[in-house]
């Protein structure tokens, strides 16, 4: 079974639950979109939902969560261009930047790892199929408040870790991500880069291309066609039904990075999705690397796998993008 090191210690994955939305409901109300107060309590799902029911052990769950402090500053950093120029109109947007803050401070007086319990929340009508999770009692209320008030509704969302610990114990590892409206980049980020190669001294033509390569299109696709004429994972050569992806992203790279053919590969859409928001990657001697983030169901359908080997993926001169994919990109 596959391991995850958590601060040195080795845990058995289980099953992953790969994204509890979060609703506006759920947010303290600086955060909310709309005029409601909204409840504590954490929707999870369906009832009827079985795979849910099983991965939480059982209907009437009680279990032991973790939140990692890096995990948490991650996030706020990922998500602090949308506090400074917020796409949202939440509820307190005008404080947006002080909120970025006072959070990131109170983050820094947290322990590496941070326990809380979630247990069903089983005050409602019988006929009520929703499945939700009340709110902890004493010092656990202080981390599970931080979900409340580090998520941002529409773009937030959460994903949870099955793990057998060392002692045998069964706990659940959840962590916050960020989705920017189906976009990987906040679109403030993507404005500011279009805007300074807008400025630079370089041809109209260069600046046309440059922005072309953004989406896949243009002299970067067809000289990355002439490098990768097939997906390497299916094997499918119309390229029709190819995607020009990049390794390291467009917003990150340097001007000649961003039309490098050796920043990319060509994809169909459903791997070129999931290369593009870190869920596989690949190492050096052409292995993918599978995120734990992803739920073993969701693996099998898509019949990927750990250390499983793609000859024909053209690693040659993408050596250190693919290692800037890894560390920046892939969901580990």
């Amino acid at each position: 079974m596959t391991t995850l090191l958590i601060k040195g210690i080795p845990y058995t994955i289980i099953d992953t639950k790969e994204k509890i939305t979060i609703a506006d409901s759920f947010v303290v109300p600086a955060n909310k979109l709309g005029n409601g107060n909204g409840a504590e309590e954490l929707f999870l799902g369906s009832k009827k939902d079985a795979e849910l029911i099983k991965f939480l052990g059982g209907l009437h769950f009680n279990i032991k969560c973790f939140l990692l402090k890096t995990d948490l500053e991650n996030y706020l950093n990922d998500t602090k261009v949308e506090y400074l120029n917020p796409e949202q109109p939440y509820r307190d947007k005008e404080n947006f930047p002080m909120l970025w803050e006072q959070r990131i401070k109170k983050i820094e007086g947290l322990n590496d790892i941070n326990y809380f319990t979630l247990e069903e929340h089983d005050g409602r009508k019988e006929t009520d199929t929703r499945l939700y999770a009340k709110k902890p009692q004493g010092e656990e209320l202080k981390i599970y408040k931080l979900l409340r008030e580090l998520s941002l509704p529409n773009i937030t969302y959460v994903s949870s870790i099955k793990l057998l610990a060392p002692n045998k114990e069964v706990v659940f590892y959840f962590k916050l991500f960020v989705d920017y409206f189906g976009e990987t980049q906040h679109p403030t980020i993507v404005r500011n880069e279009e805007e300074k190669i807008a400025i630079e001294t370089i041809s109209d033509d260069r600046k046309k291309q440059i922005n072309y390569a953004r989406i896949g299109q243009g002299k970067y696709r067809k000289a990355l066609l002439d490098e990768c004429p097939i997906c390497a994972i299916t094997l499918v050569s119309d390229d029709r039904l190819l995607i020009a992806s990049h390794i390291k992203p467009w917003v990150d790279s340097e001007e000649i990075e961003k039309t490098d053919p050796k920043n990319g590969f060509m994809f169909t859409p459903t791997y070129d999705f999931l290369f593009d928001r870190g869920f596989i990657s690949f190492t050096n001697d052409k292995k993918m690397k599978v995120s734990p983030w992803l739920s073993k169901m969701t693996c099998s359908k898509l019949n990927i796998s750990d250390d499983k080997k793609y000859i024909m993926l053209p690693v040659e001169g993408r050596e250190h993008y693919l290692e800037y994919h890894r560390k920046n990109i892939f969901k580990s």
